[in-house]
């Protein structure tokens, strides 16, 4: 698309070219192409954004051939040209492109045969003198260093507001799967064992409570597919170790029996490595309630000098011949120990039941 500033400028150097030639010229020796050519490379400014090369080497071989008919003009349209080459980012180009120039049209004013040929020799030398090159290829330059930088800036705001933006998402998603998915579990489970109990004394179940086990398997069924989309890898919400007596209390209404051991000195962990501790066990736990058909569980956190190691055991179904698929629980676990430079092992044992094993380190202290 052709801007109106470039048809201005055009106009407005033709104009200036074509004044110059009338005044400064003899009519009748250059002829009509002594205005034709000048006009010409005017005009050609029209397209120096859309075609910065072309109209460089265009402008520049109607100033050398000008110049070789006799019309001593400045070749204005060229330094316009030059900018706007250079601009492009045509550097390369421009200086091979006015070295050639700069070396022609001396030669052209020389053979032009006009009276005044030595004259026209002498003023062509400093016609385009590399000043006003230089200028107008800095010009160029400048504008195009700006417009990158500009650019940069731009691109820079989007990639950190992008990168705000799934930071918050991923902090949502860490939020609902480390607390609502626990919560939603043992509501799930609760009502699952109370229709089963019912059903085995006989007893009609009563609306409301197969209402709640269908509302807890459908919002379950949800969350998981919200989860999926939202993948947790952001700042745990503020739970830690002193959090996990409770936590252990609450799982017992999951079916299965915890017991929890602490040992070594916890003061040393940083918070968030405290922080991961809790959710770990949270997750794994509420992994047991989910799938394991547990009867018992441990849960032994031993912190020492420089790494902290979790141990979830329990006895469930899981088996070495068939270890489970990791969901979006474990992967998160995962992700949440390699943020810290931990390390995490999740299987079934040989025995039976299943293991997760995390170590992390202790980080700095608080």
């Amino acid at each position: 698309m052709i801007r109106a500033i470039d048809v201005v400028i055009a106009v407005g150097v033709t104009g200036a070219l074509s004044l110059t030639v009338g005044l400064g010229q003899d009519v009748a020796m250059v002829g009509p192409l002594g205005y034709v050519l000048p006009a010409v490379s005017g005009l050609m400014l029209v397209w120096r954004r859309r075609a910065p090369v072309p109209v460089l080497i265009a402008t520049g071989l109607c100033a050398v051939a000008y110049q070789g008919i006799g019309v001593d003009v400045p070749a204005v349209a060229y330094l316009f040209a030059v900018y706007s080459a250079v601009r492009a980012g045509h550097r390369v180009t421009t200086i091979v492109a006015s070295v050639v120039m700069l070396a022609s049209l001396p030669v052209a004013a020389l053979l032009s045969g006009t009276p005044d040929a030595a004259g026209a020799f002498a003023r062509a030398r400093g016609a385009l003198e590399i000043a006003w090159l230089v200028a107008a290829g800095a010009a160029g330059e400048a504008l195009r260093q700006a417009e990158r930088r500009a650019d940069e800036a731009e691109r820079t705001r989007e990639e950190t507001a992008r990168r705000r933006a799934d930071e918050e998402r991923l902090h949502i998603a860490r939020e609902l799967h480390d607390s609502l998915t626990h919560q939603i579990s043992i509501i799930k489970v609760q009502a699952e064992v109370a229709v089963h109990v019912a059903n085995r004394r006989g007893e009609p179940v009563p609306e409301s409570l197969m209402a709640i086990r269908v509302a807890g398997r459908e919002a379950a069924r949800e969350l998981r597919s919200t989860l999926e989309v939202l993948r947790d890898d952001a700042t745990s919400p503020p739970r830690g170790m002193d959090d996990l007596p409770d936590l252990v209390e609450r799982t017992s209404a999951m079916g299965f029996v915890t017991a929890l051991s602490i040992d070594g000195d916890r003061a040393r962990l940083s918070a968030m490595v405290d922080r991961a501790v809790y959710r770990i066990v949270q997750e794994s736990l509420t992994n047991i309630g989910r799938h394991a058909g547990a009867a018992v569980a441990s849960v032994h956190v031993d912190c020492g000098p420089h790494t902290v190691t979790v141990r979830v055991d329990d006895d469930g179904v899981a088996d070495v011949d068939d270890p489970p698929v990791p969901g979006t629980g474990l992967l998160g676990m995962r992700e949440r120990v390699s943020a810290l430079g931990g390390r995490l092992i999740t299987e079934p044992r040989s025995g039976g039941g299943y293991t997760v094993l995390a170590r992390l380190p202790v980080g700095e202290e608080p």
